[in-house]
């Protein structure tokens, strides 16, 4: 016990509630006075049950040779017990049987009956001077009673027995057990190793944090000036960024209790059950204070409310209200930390994010170049890496990578190494695990000599406009070997950190995608299949480009809301649309219009550089996979790479 303060009283501090995690909490015997009764009661059931039956039933016999032996007079006494039928012979050596004189006969003997009443048997053993006997069958009076009453009895027993165990009418015990207890995961201080030095990169979102541990650390610094903390920090980025990560570190930076929990746990077919569990879990943390609260992915259950078919009245608007309800209800001297994390912070309800709630808002976003080299040092520290592995290259060259995806790159590249029996992951194992990542495993599949020639058409296609169009990334790789869903893939690999786009880079991509199917068309005088996806993504960047970004001079600097941005709310049945179908029909025009411009400068692109199309497809069915070096001898060098000044935009 740590010592007292010297300008404190000396009568000891009221004791804190011991939680249920506590290792002092007083273990419960795991028997009680009322198992111990029902116990006893069925011991007596079953006793008295084994003692009505019959007791002295002996070997078994057919019914025959009960017969054969009553007419030879070697029936000692019987007892009938309904359809069965008990006794003892007279000469157990059965001299009297000739047939059956060697066999020996047991002392008592039973048989059942053909029939519960068997007159003749009866009638045979009468006038043979056998003693005859009979037992009723029936249970009787108190054995009767005992059965019937010791079911109820049982239930009762369990009944009075969890409702012992009950603390609290809305609290974890009682009754339902550990079915309303919140499954949230404890993790002690001493446990939590995770501090700011395991997160590499991410200095901005650290730099939040760190006033959120300085409270946790010295709590009175902000108390004594009136301010108050905020009390739930709401993590936004895209997945895989490290957002659960950084709540750890934060927790094992402050050295205090961690609870963590998922959104989707607190959410059960029965109603009430989700807001019994928030109930457990802030009472838990309350008891626990200084501790951090970790809710992942958070719009699971913090959706907007009202929306849908849902109502205000299911289960998990229920659960939601409980939240914003107890965190209202926190003290400004509990420190207790609520941080939650989501990928989707445009769905979450206003309430979540008014002040007094979640009021911090951190991103948590992909980093950058050098926050990408850092992540892969870390994530590398126990790899053995060979000399030409370089790790800034590494990361220039993964652009748009999350910090989980380069923790799978760096793991793909160990087992590739470990696959070819190497003692060092070397550069070739992270290229394919790159390629890997990017354009999925390879997969066994044989093509027709004809689907080979036209992949790899397709494939040219993609590959030489985008070899000749300087406003796209360069081409890192093209492939005909099957990866992922794609019996082809063209690989873009960009080269510098891109925010923004402008106007004559997405036309330009637009071409890019057209290009295979432009290909096929031209060479074969037929489209594909193998163009819908292409002609998928090449569509919604173009709405894009039309409804949201105001790219076309037909429709102007108007921004028309997409019928597609939050389907699974349900606000598409109750929100009328934006526009009209004047509208509607003059954006599908433009849409197509800009697509049909795209797919004929594809076309005619490809047709002034016919010959290196035919060249490169040629080497492409041999090789199935060049990289830029051996496209750069094969057709020359692209067209160099300029600059456009690009608009701002929110993507």
């Amino acid at each position: 016990m740590a010592p007292l303060p010297k300008d404190s009283p000396s009568k000891p501090a009221p004791r804190r509630p011991a939680s249920r995690d506590s290792d002092d909490e007083p273990k419960r015997p795991p028997f009680s006075a009322t198992w111990l009764i029902l116990l006893a009661i069925l011991s007596i059931g079953f006793l008295w049950m084994w003692q009505a039956a019959p007791s002295n039933q002996g070997k078994r016999v057919d019914y025959m040779f009960v017969w054969r032996q009553a007419e030879l007079g070697n029936i000692k006494k019987v007892t009938f017990h309904g359809e069965l039928l008990t006794g003892t012979w007279k000469d157990e050596k059965n001299t009297v049987d000739p047939e059956d004189a060697a066999k020996k006969l047991p002392a008592n003997f039973n048989t059942v009956l053909p029939m519960k009443q068997d007159d003749d048997l009866l009638r045979l053993l009468r006038d043979k001077g056998v003693k005859i006997s009979a037992e009723s069958q029936d249970p009787g009076l108190g054995f009767t009673l005992l059965l019937w009453l010791s079911g109820p009895l049982l239930i009762l027993g369990v009944f009075y027995f969890m409702m012992r165990r009950q603390s609290d009418p809305m609290g974890g015990g009682g009754m339902m057990g550990n079915f309303i207890r919140s499954p949230a995961k404890k993790f002690k201080s001493s446990d939590q190793m995770t501090t700011f030095a395991d997160v590499a990169a991410m200095e901005q979102a650290k730099g939040e944090l760190a006033e959120i541990v300085e409270f946790l650390k010295t709590p009175q610094k902000f108390q004594k000036l009136g301010a108050q903390i905020p009390k739930g920090v709401l993590l936004m980025g895209p997945p895989g960024t490290g957002k659960t990560l950084l709540a750890r570190a934060t927790a094992g930076e402050a050295g205090v209790p961690f609870y963590s929990i998922n959104g989707s746990e607190f959410i059960q077919m029965f109603v009430g059950v989700g807001a019994s569990r928030v109930r457990d879990l802030f009472r838990n943390a309350k008891e626990n204070s200084p501790c951090i609260m970790f809710i992942d992915e958070i719009d699971a259950v913090g959706r907007v409310r009202g929306a849908g078919l849902g109502g205000g009245h299911d289960e998990r608007e229920q659960t939601l209200n409980q939240i914003l309800s107890e965190m209202d209800g926190f003290n400004q001297t509990e420190a207790v930390i609520v941080i939650a994390a989501t990928n989707r912070p445009d769905v979450l309800d206003p309430a979540l994010l008014r002040p007094g709630r979640f009021d911090r808002h951190v991103s948590v976003d992909r980093s950058n170049k050098t926050g990408r080299e850092a992540i892969l040092k870390v994530h590398s520290r126990k790899v053995p890496l060979a000399d030409d592995v370089d790790l800034a290259a590494i990361a220039a060259s993964t652009i748009g990578f999350s910090g989980a995806e380069l923790k799978n790159l760096v793991n793909e590249a160990a087992l590739s190494a470990a696959r070819e029996n190497r003692d060092k992951v070397t550069k070739v194992d992270f290229d394919l695990a790159r390629d890997r990542v990017l354009m999925g495993a390879k997969r066994e599949e044989i093509l027709s000599p004809h689907e080979r020639e036209m992949t790899a058409y397709h494939e040219a296609g993609h590959a030489l406009l985008a070899w000749f169009q300087p406003e796209l990334d360069p081409v890192h790789k093209v492939t005909v070997i099957p990866r992922g869903r794609a019996l082809g893939v063209t690989q873009l690999l960009p080269n510098e950190e891109r925010y923004n786009i402008g106007e004559k880079r997405i036309h330009a991509q637009l071409v890019f995608m057209l290009g295979g199917r432009a290909a096929e068309k031209l060479v074969f005088d037929e489209f594909s299949a193998g163009a819908e996806d292409d002609l998928k993504r090449a569509t919604q960047l173009t709405r894009r480009m039309v409804a949201h970004w105001g790219m076309s001079e037909v429709i102007g600097p108007v921004a028309f809301r997409s019928g597609d941005e939050h389907p699974f709310l349900g606000k598409e049945m109750s929100e009328p649309r934006e526009h009209s179908e004047a509208t509607a029909h003059l954006i599908d025009q433009e849409v197509q219009r800009i697509l049909v411009d795209a797919a004929a400068k594809a076309t005619q692109m490809l047709i002034e550089h016919r010959a290196d199309l035919d060249k490169l497809t040629q080497e492409l069915v041999k090789a199935e996979s060049l990289d830029y070096d051996q496209m750069v001898q094969i057709i020359g060098e692209p067209i160099a790479r300029t600059e456009h000044t690009s608009i701002s935009l929110e993507q």
